[in-house]
Formats: structure tokens, C-alpha cells, sequence
């Protein structure tokens, strides 16, 4: 389980999607989290399943390490689904005991789950192709004009680079760990759910004190290369705009207006349907 998770970790590829610059990357994976949560009915959702199948394959990351990233989610995606499938009110499908499924709840627990999947692709997506070093210097540059407000720009870059950076260090520590207590007797395999996560409590202390000396060892070696902040720094490799980066913001611009054009139309179909012009055709 530890091993599916892809965010955070950087898949090596010479594809497009590698070559782009990482600000690109980081409005785009933006511009596409937004879309999710403003799409309204089934053809919106197939546009961004279009364009995330296209943007996956322009990346020549694999399809099926792409979506191994999904099985640590399992468990958000059925609460999500059951939280709305039982308590949203409507129209009534299926009553038992307390409960009562309504087509409601079953239509917003499809989408929730359907979104859940698209943001956790679309998100493994940037990191899949942009080195933490990259993701850096992108985001510090994005986020450049706010320095004159005093926003320390370059430290919260830092610490966000450093975030996604150890979260494939603590999992293969705790891959680690788990495995030498498991050749002492312990067993993280068997049991239910509440079983299983009491045999992970022992696994807590060791993997706190590998993350704490971790992060000494690093800020030892900040400070032995006299690291002092962004002030004066320069970069190794500076961030310029190349004729693939426009063609993606071009990219981006038409999703974006295909994103609200389809609101749009959504709109006028429910207020034809609520007038009575236009039968309920479209379920979603």
C-alpha cells in the first residue's frame, strides 16, 4: 500500500509535459482542480477525462503507475461516497431501517468519487514530471510579485519542496521499519481494518525519530553550504518562456473557456427543463 503512493515522487521521461515550464504546469494543474469543482452534468466530466487521458499520454508516464496512486485513497473516496448516498435528501430509491437512498445522493456520490480520481491523477501529474528543484523555482517565480507585500516567497517554496520531498523518504522508511519489525513476529497483514491500524501505532515512534534526524541531517547540510534564504541567490538554471510554454497557456485558455461555455449551456438546460421546454435528457 505504502509503495502505490505517487505523489511527491518524479517519474524520469523526455516527453513535452517534462519539457514544460514547471509555472506552466503548476497553473495548469490549478486551472484543472478548479474546473472539477465547477463542472456541472456528463459532458463536462468527459472533456476532463479527455484532456487528463491526453495529458497522460503526452507524458509517457504509465497509465498503470498513474492510477496505482488511487488505491491509497480508497478509503476517502467510499466515505465520501456513503456520506452523500445516505444523507442527501431527495428523491427516494431505496429505504432500509434508518437509511434511505435517494437518486440525489447516488448522483453527487458518483461524482464525488469521479472528482476524487480526476485530482488525484491530474495532482500526481505535476510531480510525476517536475523535479522538486523545478517545483521550486516555479513556484517561487509564480509567486514573485507578492514579496512586495513582504510574503516570504522563497521560504514557503522551500518548505512546500521539502514537504513533497520527504513523503517518498518516510514511506520508504516506513517500508524499512515495517519489514524489521515484521522479521521480529509483528503482523501488519492479517486482522480488520481497527486490528490493523492498532499494529501500526508501534511503527509511530521509530518513524518520528527517522523523520526528526532526517530533518537535522538536512539542515546541517543547508547550513554547512552556507544556505541564508533566497536573498542575492542566483539561479542554476533560470526559468524562461519558450514557444511550447505559450502553446500550453494557449492550451489551457481554450480548456478553460470550453470549462465555462459547458456551464453555461448547463445552465440554459436547466432552466429549460424547469420551464418545461426541454425533457430531462441529461441525468447528470
Amino acid at each position: 500500500m505504502l509503495r502505490d503512493i505517487t505523489l511527491g515522487q518524479y517519474y524520469p521521461a523526455d516527453s513535452v509535459i517534462h519539457k514544460l515550464d514547471p509555472r506552466v504546469k503548476l497553473f495548469g494543474t490549478l486551472i484543472y482542480i478548479i474546473s472539477l469543482f465547477v463542472f456541472k452534468g456528463l459532458p463536462a466530466f468527459i472533456l476532463a477525462a479527455i484532456f487528463l487521458v491526453v495529458l497522460i499520454k503526452l507524458s509517457k508516464v504509465p497509465f498503470s503507475y498513474m492510477v496505482k496512486g488511487l488505491k491509497t485513497i480508497v478509503l476517502i473516496m467510499l466515505f465520501a461516497a456513503v456520506f452523500n448516498l445516505f444523507l442527501t435528501p431527495g428523491t427516494k430509491l431505496v429505504s432500509f431501517w434508518i437509511f434511505t437512498i435517494t437518486y440525489e445522493g447516488l448522483k453527487n456520490a458518483v461524482v464525488m468519487m469521479v472528482r476524487l480520481i480526476f485530482l488525484i491523477i491530474g495532482t500526481s501529474l505535476m510531480t510525476l514530471t517536475t523535479t522538486p528543484n523545478e517545483l521550486t523555482d516555479g513556484l517561487e517565480k509564480a509567486l514573485s510579485p507578492l514579496k512586495y507585500i513582504k510574503v516570504p516567497v522563497h521560504e514557503i517554496a522551500m518548505m512546500m519542496s521539502i514537504a513533497l520531498r520527504f513523503i517518498p523518504i518516510l514511506i520508504e522508511e516506513t517500508d524499512k521499519i515495517m519489514k524489521a519489525q515484521m522479521a521480529r513476529g509483528a503482523d501488519f497483514e492479517h486482522g480488520n481494518l481497527i486490528q490493523k491500524a492498532k499494529n501500526m501505532v508501534p511503527l509511530l515512534v521509530p518513524l518520528f525519530v527517522s523523520a526528526f534526524r532526517r530533518a537535522n541531517d538536512l539542515a546541517m547540510a543547508m547550513e554547512a553550504r552556507c544556505y541564508r534564504g533566497g536573498e542575492g541567490r542566483t539561479k542554476m538554471k533560470p526559468l524562461h518562456y519558450q514557444k511550447r510554454d505559450r502553446m500550453a497557456y494557449l492550451t489551457l485558455l481554450v480548456y478553460l473557456a470550453a470549462v465555462i461555455g459547458l456551464r453555461i449551456l448547463w445552465i440554459n438546460v436547466l432552466s429549460g427543463m424547469a420551464a418545461g421546454i426541454l425533457p430531462g435528457a441529461f441525468p447528470l
